[in-house]
């Protein structure tokens, strides 16, 4: 196949064996350096893609896509609310709440959110019911004044299914003696992990009504719950909602909820990409090192090519499309190892685990075990090309300096 002759004698030059060995041995080292850091690089951000995808299913597992409350005031056409909703095509499900900060006393004392539900819709927008570990989640009922604790608050409070707890709650009621906490004793029908600690940590499940009761908010309610088809479209849909309804309303999407977590994930994930990309970044330096002595090397081959009629752009593309497939290779080599190895990675985990006898996570310890990978066409294909554009940048110094080769000067020894 006829080639043009700077891309010939560039993939000779690749191929021939070198006078100097010290020469290849740095090819080699910017071939590994930049498969080093390719590998790195996927596997890295993978691994915490995967982390941030787990959070955020563990999320959306117990809080709901979209919320709309009352600004400011109980809403008490949350029946109305759930109607509109459901009429909307991208509504999976709906689901009234009661969200209030109350004060919990078991053996201990414990601040807690504490949430009204109706459980038979509940299930529709989460999955509280799937996450109950001991007692029973239908013992929430109308009237029971039953509760369901999060693992570590129940734990924190030192009670257990059948246990009761005080519930006080931030509102005040005026009686004869005066103005008091409202406050209600509830038993412990059930603990549930969600295996998130804000949830396991932070939240305790009543029954809708019997919550309506001790806050005295009649059929009022905080606001709704939704569940969509598709929880990117979570604003949009939560801003339709509240027009419909005319008035002042108060939107909140899974992520202006849980705004904090994501932008740290995100931060984090960045930051590691920029740091690791530094490892690319030195194979590049190496190939810079490899190309220069490349170049002073073949002085003679240079000037005898000038001699013959080659132009200085001609002998600078030898060494670009040299010096590029060096980068190419390691690209290549490096985007293969990296999706094997995440593909591989719990294997690997289980492997080290066994053989050196250690839990690197620890149930008791984490609550996400194992190493989860979202490995990204997109992501692979953005580091790819940095890679390869961090080599080509790399050969653009050896190769001028090889065109403005004088050729009497470089054969004046030979």
């Amino acid at each position: 196949m006829f080639k043009p002759l700077p891309v010939s004698i560039g993939l000779r030059y690749l191929r021939a064996k070198r006078r100097n060995g010290f020469i290849s041995f740095i090819s080699l080292a910017s071939i590994l350096g930049i498969a080093l850091g390719v590998c790195v690089l996927i596997t890295t951000l993978s691994v915490m893609g995967g982390f941030q995808k787990e959070i955020r299913d563990r999320l959306l597992q117990m809080a709901a896509h979209v919320t709309v409350t009352a600004e400011g005031r109980p809403m008490d056409n949350w029946q109305r609310a759930m109607s509109l909703a459901m009429q909307d095509k991208r509504v999976e499900a709906v689901a009234p709440y009661i969200d209030t900060q109350a004060l919990l006393a078991g053996s201990e004392k414990r601040p807690a959110v504490v949430r009204g539900i109706v459980p038979s819709q509940e299930v529709k927008v989460s999955v509280i019911g799937e996450k109950v570990v001991r007692g029973d989640f239908k013992s929430l009922q109308p009237g029971s004044f039953n509760v369901l604790l999060g693992a570590e608050l129940a734990q924190a409070l030192g009670v257990d299914v059948g246990d009761s707890v005080v519930i006080t709650t931030s509102g005040i009621q005026v009686t004869g003696m005066g103005a008091v906490s409202q406050l209600k004793r509830f038993k412990v029908s059930g603990v549930f992990e969600a295996g998130h600690q804000e949830f396991d940590a932070g939240l305790a499940i009543v029954e809708m009504h019997d919550l309506q009761r001790v806050l005295r908010m009649d059929d009022a309610v905080t606001g709704v719950r939704l569940k969509l088809y598709d929880m990117n479209l979570a604003w949009e849909v939560g801003r339709d909602l509240a027009l419909r309804l005319g008035g002042t309303y108060l939107v909140l999407d899974w992520m202006q909820q849980n705004g904090n977590i994501f932008r740290a994930i995100k931060m984090e994930k960045t930051m590691m990409g920029i740091l690791l990309s530094l490892i690319i970044a030195m194979g590049a330096f190496n190939l810079v090192s490899s190309q220069v002595m490349l170049v002073t090397d073949k002085q003679a081959d240079i000037a005898i090519q000038r001699t013959l009629g080659m132009t200085p752009r001609q002998v600078m593309g030898i060494f670009m499309v040299q010096g590029s497939l060096i980068g190419l290779i390691g690209t290549v080599a490096g985007v293969i190892g990296g999706i094997l190895l995440t593909l591989n990675l719990e294997s690997i985990l289980k492997l080290i685990e066994g053989v050196f006898k250690v839990d690197l996570l620890p149930e008791d310890v984490y609550y996400i075990t194992g190493l989860p990978t979202d490995l990204q066409a997109g992501s692979v294909v953005w580091i790819a090309l940095i890679a390869l554009t961090m080599a080509f940048l790399a050969t653009l110094y050896p190769a001028w300096r090889a065109a403005r080769t004088p050729p009497a000067e470089a054969l004046r020894y030979e």
